[in-house]
């Protein structure tokens, strides 16, 4: 493919992913994914080309563009290689029209820079938030040892105990050691944040919210496969993902459930009141995440912030049912939105006079109220606020 017939393609794959953001259809990876197999003749180069094109489209923009032509002529006022390929060649984009205008660029729509701002992420802290996030993995304890683990590339360990780094699209998951399960691919600040709960082998866990099993995965290698872990979550289809991710890393203490909305306690009635510790990773809006998911920003809206925090409240009154006497409720969001985190929290311990938080220790992070927030610009992870109550 010609440069400019790359351009071009890149604008149609924004067209439909700005039409799946404004219907909540599909993320951009898997749209891209799909495009990519079904269309053979655009070989690795082109891929990989396209894919940078496109993910640096998204970033440059704040609010949803209009169409991915716009989108494309906004990275255009940031990448001086861009404006020349609008030259109207075959299978290229048409020339730039006069009065055409690029999408408005920016961090995010103003309503959410607002809430951001308030939550005192403004300025270099939201520049990195779209910036191209690193490649972590977990070793897993059950199989390997971070210390004498060997790879096909060269790694670099994290502040989490078992973290390593690798350069961005490195193929991990090609790897004898991924497909044995010795790793899995987890964000450092997602390996903290399961640090914070200190699972105990021996203990009897919840991991509330578990959707593929990844913090599930990690918790079981803390436990050292001793003692009870419930994965649960309403998801059918992510839950199902978790029992081959589990015969892979060796993890045999995992007990799944699939809850229903409103009646997760019915199938949790076994384990009222008898949950060492609970980790509530509660859906949120992902403002911190939006290094691997940019077009993130342009699906949230009030409306779904505040069924979102609804949710959260639910779920922190859940887990003090389920949680024994001196066990701890871990809360854990990947947001950087007060709302989503210290104020969420606060809140929570406000309803419940009986439980006190506690101070966490990790590596990484700074107080925030009653928690620890991670941010892409202090700590090089996602952000993620992490609390424990007890």
């Amino acid at each position: 493919m010609t440069p400019a017939a790359r351009v071009q393609t890149s604008i149609e794959l924004l067209d439909s992913i700005i039409e799946a953001a404004r219907n909540k259809g599909a993320p951009a990876d898997r749209i891209l994914a799909e495009w990519f197999r079904n269309n053979r003749f655009a070989g690795s180069k082109d891929r990989r080309a396209i894919r940078e094109l496109v993910f640096a489209a998204i970033r440059a923009c704040g609010p949803m563009p209009v169409s991915g032509r716009s989108a494309m002529l906004r990275l255009g006022e940031v990448d001086e290689n861009i404006p020349a390929l609008f030259d109207g060649s075959n299978y290229g984009p048409a020339a730039v029209r006069d009065g055409e205008s690029a999408a408005p660029g920016g961090a995010a729509p103003e309503w959410l820079k607002q809430r951001l701002a308030a939550s005192d992420i403004a300025g270099p802290e939201t520049d990195a938030l779209l910036e191209r996030a690193p490649l972590d993995l977990r070793v897993n304890t059950l199989k390997a040892d971070r210390a004498t683990l060997e790879l096909p590339a060269p790694a670099s360990t994290t502040a989490a105990p078992n973290g390593l780094r690798v350069e961005p699209g490195t193929p991990v998951e090609q790897w004898p050691a991924f497909r044995d399960g010795a790793i899995e691919v987890q964000d450092t600040g997602s390996q903290l944040a399961c640090m914070a709960v200190a699972a105990q082998p021996g203990e009897t866990v919840i991991d509330l919210c578990a959707g593929g099993g990844g913090k599930t995965l990690a918790l079981a290698a803390a436990m050292d496969n001793l003692g009870r872990l419930i994965a649960s979550d309403t998801d059918r289809n992510r839950l199902s993902r978790l029992a081959p991710r589990a015969e892979r890393a060796g993890a045999t203490n995992i007990q799944t459930i699939l809850l229903n909305p409103a009646q997760e306690l019915d199938a949790l009635a076994d384990f009222t009141g008898q949950a060492d510790a609970v980790l509530i990773d509660a859906p949120c809006s992902g403002t911190g995440t939006w290094r691997r998911n940019p077009e993130a920003r342009w699906r949230l809206d009030e409306k779904e912030l505040a069924r979102l925090t609804n949710i959260q409240s639910y779920l922190l009154d859940l887990a003090v049912k389920l949680v024994k006497p001196g066990g701890r409720i871990v809360y854990v969001t990947c947001s950087l939105l007060d709302e989503e985190g210290a104020g969420q929290f606060d809140a929570f311990l406000g309803r419940h006079s009986g439980l006190r938080p506690k101070e966490l220790t990790l590596p990484l992070g700074r107080p925030r109220g009653k928690g620890i927030r991670l941010s892409p610009f202090h700590d090089g992870t996602d952000g993620f606020f992490i609390a424990c109550a007890e």
